[in-house]
C-alpha cells in the first residue's frame, strides 16, 4: 500500500508529532481520508477527516470543539483564504505544514485538476506571521528538503533547498 507514497515526508511528520500527541487524542485531519490519516490511525489515534467540503466556504467542521487537535498537512496552500480557516479552528492544538516558496520555481499549478493547485506558497516568516495574526503560538518548527531523482536544473536545486515547513502550534491564551 505504501510503496508509491512520500514515505520520507510521512515518517518525518510522524517523528515531528512524536511525544506531543496523547495516545487517546481525538484528531480532526483537514482534507479527505488519505494514506497519512490511515498511518495516524495505525499509530492508535482517533482520526476523523473533513468530507471534501470547500473550506473557504464551509468551515463548520473546524468549529467543532470536541477535537483535541487539528492536523492540516499540505492543505492550506490549496485554499484562497487560509486566514479565515486558521481563525475558525476551535481546537487548542494544531500541527500544520505548507510547501515553502522556491525562488527558482513558480507556484504549483495543475492544468487538469481545479483543486490541485497552490494559491499560496509561503516563505517561513510569512506563514509565522499568518499563524500569529490568527491567534496561534509556535511551539516548534522544522523544514525539510523534498529531494528527488529527476534531472534538470530545478530538480537538482530541490535537493538543496527546503520545501516543506511543519509547525506545532497552540492557541494563544486570551
Amino acid at each position: 500500500m505504501y510503496d508509491k507514497l512520500p514515505l520520507k515526508r510521512y515518517n518525518s511528520t510522524l517523528d515531528f508529532m512524536k511525544g506531543a500527541v496523547a495516545k487517546d487524542a481525538k484528531i480532526l485531519d483537514l482534507g479527505v481520508n488519505n494514506p497519512f490519516s490511515e498511518m495516524m490511525r495505525e499509530k492508535g489515534w482517533d482520526v476523523s477527516n473533513t468530507k471534501g467540503e470547500d473550506l473557504d466556504n464551509d468551515q463548520s467542521a473546524l468549529k467543532d470543539d470536541s477535537y483535541d487537535l487539528v492536523t492540516a498537512f499540505e492543505i492550506l496552500e490549496h485554499t484562497l483564504n487560509p486566514y479565515e480557516i486558521l481563525k475558525a479552528v476551535k481546537a487548542k492544538h494544531m500541527f500544520v505544514s505548507v510547501p515553502l516558496k522556491y525562488w527558482f520555481s513558480s507556484a504549483y499549478r495543475s492544468n487538469t485538476d481545479k483543486w490541485d493547485r497552490h494559491y499560496h506558497e509561503f516563505e517561513d516568516w510569512q506563514f509565522d506571521w499568518l499563524l500569529e495574526k490568527t491567534g496561534w503560538e509556535i511551539v516548534k518548527s522544522e523544514k525539510w528538503i523534498s529531494g528527488g531523482r529527476w534531472f534538470g536544473f530545478r530538480p537538482v536545486l530541490r535537493n538543496f533547498y527546503n520545501r516543506y515547513y511543519i509547525l506545532e502550534v497552540r492557541k494563544k491564551a486570551n
